[in-house]
């Protein structure tokens, strides 16, 4: 990327980008032709330059899905660095963005999942796109799957409120990873607490109408 383009991103500042768009008109069209690089809306997203984002969401909306040679979308590398209004910014605009699949096939939902309900943005994503609850990654591993290996009882709690509205319920629960194991299979041989590990198992089982 032109390093004039790179600076302004970081920046954040829109009337740069608008000088450097009036010098060449062409400066963001090569950006496409390329498979996986850092465009300046991934820059801004990992700098939390919301405005310039939201412009460049607005010029070219096809950079929010472009992954960087890190394996991550803009709205990943928000998440990761906590910038949560810009996070709902992107998600308003297009809410499947919550699904694009980065590193190891994992969805920013996978990522909440892992790290915990901060901000309360997992009720946020699953109220704007319920489905993405049944997004697996390349290791064949749910939401839930993460949230009981990270032993985030909180995910755990909001995913199975969720799902128990939905028919795809069991299906969910029921999907095994790349090793056979279900996430109450993990949740019976994680090693926890015996407190945490009865909590989790029997959110679980609770899908099944059972009970550990």
């Amino acid at each position: 990327m032109d390093q004039s383009l790179r600076a302004t991103a970081r920046n954040g500042n829109v009337s740069d980008l608008y000088a450097l768009i009036q010098r060449n008109g062409n400066v963001l069209r090569r950006l496409d032709n390329v498979e996986f690089i850092d465009t300046p809306l991934h820059i801004a997203a990992e700098e939390g330059c919301t405005r310039f984002a939201m412009e460049m969401m607005n010029l070219k909306p096809s950079f929010a899905r472009k992954l960087n040679h890190q394996g991550l979308s803009p709205i990943h590398l928000a998440l990761e660095k906590g910038h949560t209004e810009l996070v709902l910014r992107l998600m308003e605009i297009d809410t499947e963005l919550i699904r694009v699949k980065g590193k190891n096939g994992e969805t920013p939902l996978h990522y909440i999942s892992k790290v915990g309900n901060h901000n309360d943005l997992l009720d946020k994503f699953l109220e704007a796109c319920a489905d993405c609850i049944r997004d697996v990654t390349t290791q064949n591993h749910t939401a839930l799957h993460i949230a009981v290996e990270n032993r985030r009882l909180d995910v755990l709690q909001v995913l199975i409120k969720m799902l128990r509205k939905k028919d795809y319920c069991e299906e969910v629960v029921n999907r095994k990873d790349e090793d056979g194991n279900t996430a109450l299979h993990l949740a019976a041989s994680n090693n926890q607490p015996q407190r945490k590990h009865y909590c989790f198992a029997r959110l679980l089982s609770g899908c099944f109408k059972l009970y550990a």
